[in-house]
């Protein structure tokens, strides 16, 4: 069964919400993939982790890279999964593949974007569906994660 996790944005965006979770992965040794909503996000991602801080950077790949499979942190707009990942991240409202070969699903959502919490509902709807175990995650005023569901 894999774990399902919601993250709700409500104090930051997904630029800056997104980069502390990956580096938590890595630092539990899990490879990751994130689906993105699009190219234009996929690439833009890709560029931001790279600089999100001055003194660090995030080792990460995109699916279009000669070495994906070796990325520990891989950003795609498909299903498919090229690093064997065992952590999957679907934002912008990505449509999840079978979840079954993953340990964690981490959905992340803009609580500003009606879209993206609709996805987010019919999402948790689906994974509950299938038997997977889901919480769900809302971020405090001081951007900390409060664990509501």
């Amino acid at each position: 069964m894999t774990e399902a996790l919601f993250y709700h944005l409500t104090e930051s965006t997904l630029e800056e919400a997104l980069p502390p979770l990956l580096e938590k992965s890595l630092e539990r040794g899990w490879r990751v993939v994130v689906q993105v909503g699009g190219e234009e996000r996929r690439d833009a991602l890709d560029q931001h982790l790279w600089t999100y801080r001055d003194d660090s950077f995030l080792a990460h790949g995109t699916e279009h890279d000669q070495h994906a499979r070796l990325q520990p942190v891989l950003l795609t707009c498909s299903e498919a999964n090229p690093n064997g990942a065992r952590v999957r991240f679907l934002v912008d409202g990505a449509s999840p593949p079978d979840l079954g070969p993953y340990e964690r699903a981490v959905f992340m959502f803009d609580g500003h974007d009606a879209a993206q919490v609709e996805r987010a509902r019919e999402h948790w709807k689906a994974v509950k569906a299938a038997g997977h175990g889901a919480t769900y995650w809302q971020q405090t005023p001081e951007r900390r994660w409060e664990k509501k569901a």
